[in-house]
Order: structure tokens, then C-alpha cells, then sequence
């Protein structure tokens, strides 16, 4: 049962493809069914998404038209060269999509694919490839323009508001997590992966914010400051956490009360009770004579109850609007330059290799397999998943071909005017668009209305050529069916790309030991969270090898922003003892962990070890705790390494 926002998103959808498509033929463009495509293509859920979809679409399709026409004046004579260079046009789109995230991404596929649409049939007529780059730039924009219209005007659902209601959500996950953290001697997994992905859902989301007015931008810029207290919370309690595998029984026995009573309020905050808590944590661990590793802990149970306080804070702000300082960089992204020259190598040969296939034959349909073939593997180029989805797809190309046969063959030649065009077209349309608001879903419907409109071509003269249609919709099908063999053939071994993360992990790690204090949770965090969760895809299960490394990296990396905070307001020569320890540690921790390797920590922070034994403040004390945990972290990744080597 359709549930009521996507019978909203529906019939406003469908509303702005009958405008889009009425307004073509009273311009008397040429193509008037890629207005109406175009309607479908960018419609979202939410205002603020569509707006940003309909920009970066508009700039990806002008780019892609001025390229056409470029290549077209340079190439069109030497016909090899110009499937060359648009083979490599769209590779390098592809790479550039691929190292790129939201709908940046999908403005780098939009220009490689237009050079496509509008290249390859201008080939054998260039003298007409510049009006083909108006007509395709003017009906794209028409489409643009009644999509955002209709998704401002007809039950707006606005991206700032649901961005709360998500923000919310984030924050109960996150501080579910750093309860399971503190509360269970067996860590948990499940919970900190379901706070980590929400985190990461969030700032996707807020990205569409920017795109709806001063409010939408300063929830947006509120939201990054919420990201790096989370962030900071899950650091704390995993360091919490990994304080607690120090202690001895009784220790552990002595201080369960207290990791009750954190978890309590994590459970349940209250700001007068955290207070109140942490005032007592701290004159306990003030009192603690016998065990450093005690005292840390508590005060760590402290830190984290304050972190818990600025993450309400920062949701509260996110709530009211209000202004806050200190806004941090946005998250930071897994990016792998060599993952990305294999996508863009794939999608060149895929236009390559169907390019030669059309250039032999000669089948005019050939133009639509290669363009469909070369839009899959640039769209879904960075998708662990991407066989399955282009699969999807393919089945909505075929579910399209026996619809707009009825259509084009029975329906329309006996009906005349626009309105009864309409509710031919309206009816697959309208089923078509519900089935895009579900996302589990969306690549079926969403092919099944663009082939379904391109098989029908609505126009002003209409041609009912049945062997056209049957031409063009075997082209989709083989053009689809190619992608998912290319697809299941020319694909990265999951091998591979786990040591690429685990590599890129290390390189992190050493930029982290220079890199700007104030910025490393949103960088950091971020990075190792969506690695965390390109992990979890590829090795499912809580014992994977890669999984479990990525866990102490990451807390070897939190347990390295601790000792920095701890440091970064000490006197001139622990300073110095410090910025020596952190350049020689960053040196090595590029290389990765070895079994040789195993009492690296221990050696390099002998001296800053020495140096904050005799210094007896709260701050060297917590910064102690944090090297003993990084000697630990590393040895055990070091032994991990030795036991089952590098996979």
C-alpha cells in the first residue's frame, strides 16, 4: 500500500511532466520528451533535494553540450577519433564522479554522458550537433524549471525539517552506542556501525539543505558542528571503553557503579544530573591514590558525560536556529585515485567496445546501446552493488517494452488531442513514480519510465512505427545486458580493495599526527566512518579480518586526537618532547603495521613517556593513559598481522 508522501510525490510529479510536456510542444522543440524525462529524473521527496539535483544537472548538461560540439568540430572527420575522444571524455567524468560525492558526482556523469547523447548520432550529420546542444540544454532546463516549481509550490516536504527529525535520530543511535560502549565488558558493533552510518546519512543530507534559503544553510552549518560531537562522543567512549580492558577485576567491580550511572544518563540525559555527576567523578578521581589507570577512567567518564552535553547542545541549536561559532569543516570522504582510473578505464571501453560493435554493423539502435551502456557503468561505477542495480534496471526496460507497445499501437492512434495523451501517459507514469518513492525500489520504476518514454517519443507528429519501437527497445535491452556482464566481469577482487582501504587508513594515520586539531574529528571521523561501512559491505560479519582492523585504526586514531588534545596546552618543552615523538610516529605509521614493527610505539615514546612522568598535572596523566593505549592498539595489529598476515 503507497503510503501518503509518495502519493504526494506522485501526483506532483506527474503534474510537472504534464506541464513540462505541454510547454514543449507549444515551443515546438524538437525533442519535447526529454522535458518530460527530465521532470522525472530530478524529481525527489524533498524540495531541497530536487533544487540541487536540478542545478548540478543543469551544469553537468551545459558542460556536456559545449563538449559535444568541441569534439564534434574537432573529430568529426576522422570518425575513430571522435568514439576516442568521447570514449575518454566519459572515462574522465567517471573518475571524477567517483572521487566525488552527492550530486557533485552525478554533474561529472551528467557531462559525460551528454557528450554521449548528443555526440554519437551527430556523427554521420555534424553540421547539426550546435542545434542538437540548444534543443537538448533547452528542453533539460525546461524540465528543470517545472520540476523545482512544482516540488516548491504542491505539498513542499523541505529538507531542513526533515533534517531534525533525522539529526534526532542520529543522536539517540550515537548515544546508544557509547552506552553499549561503556555498559558490556564484550564490545559492541552493531550499534557503533548504526550510529556511524547515520552520522554519515545526515551529512548527505545536509548537503541538500544548503539549497533551501538562509535557514536550510545554517541548519546545514549547525549540523557539521553536531557531526564532530558525535564523532568526539564515540572517540571518548570507545576510549572509555578500552580504559575498562585495563583494569583489574576488582577495579572493575569498584567502578561499575559509576559506568551505570554514565550510562544512565546517556540513556536518559539530564543537564542538572550530568552536572552533578561529573562533579562527583571528578572529586573521586582527585581522591584515587592507587591506580592511575582508575583515575583515567573516571576522568574519561567525565569527558564523555561532557561531550553527551555539547551534543544536546549542538541538537538543541539545530532545533531553535540558533548561531553558532566555531563551525568545523564538513566530513571528510574515502578517496582512492586508482579505484577511480579503473572505473573511468571501464566506462571508456564499454563505449569503446559497443562503439566498434555499431561501426561494423551498422545498426542504427546501436547508438541507444551504447549510450545506455555507458550511462550505467559511469552512474553506478562506485557501487559495491552496481551489477545487481544495473540488473534492476534492465528488468524495468523490459517491463516498459509491452506498456508503450499498447500505447503506441492501440491507444494513441485512435485518441487525438492533449488531454487524452495525458492520461495515456499518465497512467504508467503515475504507477511508475510511486514505485520511485520507495527506495528498496527505485532503479526498476525509474527505468521503467525513462524507457517507457522513450519508446513512446511524445512529439507533435507522432510516428507509430512499430519496428522502430521493437529496434530501440532491444538496443536499451542489449546496452543494459552489457553493463551487468562488464559489471560482473571487470570488477575490483573485494581482496583488493580492503588492503586500498586498510593502506589509505595507515597514510591517515600519519597525516593525523600534523594534521589541525581542530578539524581531525569531522576528518578523521569521517574518513573511517564511511571506510568502516565500505567494510562492513565487503566482509559482512563481526569476526572479517578487515572489519576488526579497521576498528583499531580507528581507535588507535582516537586514542592519537587524545594524546594531541592532552598536549596542546602544555609548557614549551613537553610541547617540544611531543612535536618530536608525533613527526617521528607519523613517519612510521605510513608504512603500516608489521610484525617487526610491534614495539615501535614503545621505543619512539620513551622520552615522551619520561617527560610526562615527571610532569603531574590532570593533563599528562590523561596523556600517559592514551600512549599506554596506543602501544596496546598497535601491538595487537601487529600481532593480527603476524598471525594471519596482510589478505
Amino acid at each position: 500500500m503507497p503510503t501518503p508522501l509518495a502519493l504526494k510525490f506522485a501526483i506532483k510529479t506527474l503534474l510537472a511532466g504534464g506541464l513540462a510536456l505541454w510547454l514543449a510542444f507549444r515551443f515546438d522543440l524538437q525533442q519535447p520528451q526529454w522535458a518530460l524525462m527530465t521532470v522525472f529524473i530530478v524529481s525527489q521527496p524533498l524540495s531541497g533535494m530536487v533544487v540541487s539535483k536540478s542545478i548540478f544537472r543543469l551544469a553537468g548538461t551545459l558542460v556536456g553540450a559545449v563538449m559535444s560540439v568541441l569534439i564534434t568540430g574537432l573529430f568529426a572527420q576522422a570518425p575513430w577519433l571522435f568514439l576516442l575522444a568521447i570514449s575518454l571524455w566519459l572515462g574522465l567524468c567517471t573518475v571524477a564522479s567517483t572521487s566525488l560525492h552527492n550530486f557533485v558526482s552525478y554533474a561529472f556523469v551528467l557531462s559525460g554522458y551528454t557528450v554521449v547523447i548528443i555526440g554519437l548520432p551527430m556523427l554521420i550529420q555534424p553540421l547539426h550537433v550546435f542545434d542538437q546542444a540548444v534543443a537538448r540544454a533547452t528542453e533539460i532546463s525546461l524540465g528543470i524549471i517545472c520540476a523545482s516549481l512544482f516540488s516548491a509550490l504542491i505539498w513542499p516536504q523541505r529538507v531542513e525539517h526533515n533534517l531534525e527529525k533525522q539529526a534526532r535520530m542520529t543522536l539517540l543511535a550515537s548515544m546508544q552506542a557509547a552506552k553499549m560502549e561503556i555498559s558490556t565488558a564484550v564490545r559492541e558493533t552493531k550499534t557503533l556501525l548504526a550510529a556511524l552510518s547515520k552520522i554519515v546519512a545526515t551529512d548527505v543530507l545536509r548537503d541538500h539543505a544548503r539549497f533551501e534559503g538562509f535557514r536550510g544553510r545554517h541548519r546545514a552549518r549547525v549540523l557539521r558542528v553536531l557531526s564532530r560531537e558525535l564523532l568526539s562522543l564515540l572517540r571518548m567512549a570507545r576510549g572509555v571503553a578500552l580504559q575498562r580492558h585495563l583494569l583489574s577485576t576488582d577495579d572493575v567491580q569498584r567502578l561499575q557503579p559509576w559506568f551505570e550511572q554514565v550510562a544512565e544518563q546517556l540513556e536518559h540525559p539530564d543537564a542538572v544530573a550530568i552536572s552533578i555527576l561529573r562533579d562527583r567523578l571528578a572529586q573521586t578521581s582527585a581522591q584515587e591514590q592507587r591506580s592511575n589507570v582508575v583515575r583515567c577512567c573516571l576522568e574519561r567518564c567525565s569527558a564523555l558525560l561532557l561531550n553527551s552535553t555539547r551534543a544536546q547542545q549542538s541538537m538543541s541549536a539545530v532545533t531553535s536556529g540558533e548561531i553558532v561559532a566555531d563551525v568545523p569543516w564538513s566530513l571528510a570522504w574515502h578517496r582512492d585515485g586508482v579505484q577511480a582510473l579503473f572505473y573511468g578505464l571501464r566506462s571508456t571501453l564499454v563505449v569503446l567496445g559497443l562503439s566498434a560493435f555499431w561501426y561494423a554493423s551498422a545498426w542504427p539502435s546501436a547508438i541507444g546501446a551504447i549510450v545506455l551502456s555507458g550511462v550505467l557503468c559511469s552512474l553506478f561505477a562506485n557501487y559495491e552493488n552496481g551489477a545487481a542495480i544495473t540488473m534492476g534496471m534492465t528488468r524495468g526496460f523490459l517491463y516498459a517494452i509491452p506498456i508503450a507497445a499498447i500505447v503506441t499501437q492501440w491507444m494513441l492512434p485512435e485518441w487525438n488531442g492533449f488531454p487524452l495523451l495525458c492520461l495515456a501517459l499518465g497512467v504508467p507514469l503515475f504507477f511508475g513514480a510511486l514505485g520511485m518513492a520507495e527506495p528498496r525500489l527505485t532503479p526498476t520504476p525509474t527505468a521503467f519510465v525513462i524507457q517507457f518514454i522513450i519508446l513512446v517519443t511524445p512529439s507533435n507528429l507522432m510516428h507509430y512505427d512499430f519496428s522502430a519501437l521493437l529496434n530501440s527497445a532491444i538496443g536499451s535491452l542489449v546496452g543494459g545486458c552489457f553493463a551487468v556482464l562488464v559489471f560482473r566481469l571487470l570488477t575490483l577482487p573485494p581482496g583488493w580493495f580492503n588492503r586500498r582501504l586498510l593502506n589509505a587508513v595507515c597514510n591517515d594515520l600519519a597525516r593525523l599526527t600534523r594534521y589541525p586539531l581542530a578539524q581531525a574529528d569531522n576528518w578523521f571521523g569521517g574518513r573511517m566512518a564511511d571506510r568502516l561501512l565500505r567494510l562492513a559491505q565487503l566482509s559482512p560479519g563481526a569476526d572479517s579480518k578487515h572489519w576488526n582492523d579497521g576498528l583499531l585504526a580507528m581507535d588507535l586514531g582516537n586514542e592519537l586526537i587524545q594524546l594531541r588534545t592532552c598536549l596542546s596546552d602544555t609548557d614549551s618543552s613537553l610541547r617540544n618532547e611531543c612535536d618530536r615523538f608525533l613527526a617521528q610516529l607519523g613517519q612510521r605509521l605510513a608504512f603500516g603495521p608489521t610484525p617487526e614493527s610491534a614495539l615501535l610505539l614503545s621505543d619512539l615514546s620513551q622520552h615522551l613517556n619520561g617527560a610526562l612522568q615527571q610532569t603531574h598535572s590532570q593533563a599528562s596523566q590523561l596523556a600517559q593513559a592514551s600512549l599506554v593505549e596506543m602501544q596496546t592498539l598497535w601491538e595487537q595489529w601487529c600481532q593480527r598481522e603476524d598471525e594471519r598476515g596482510i589478505a
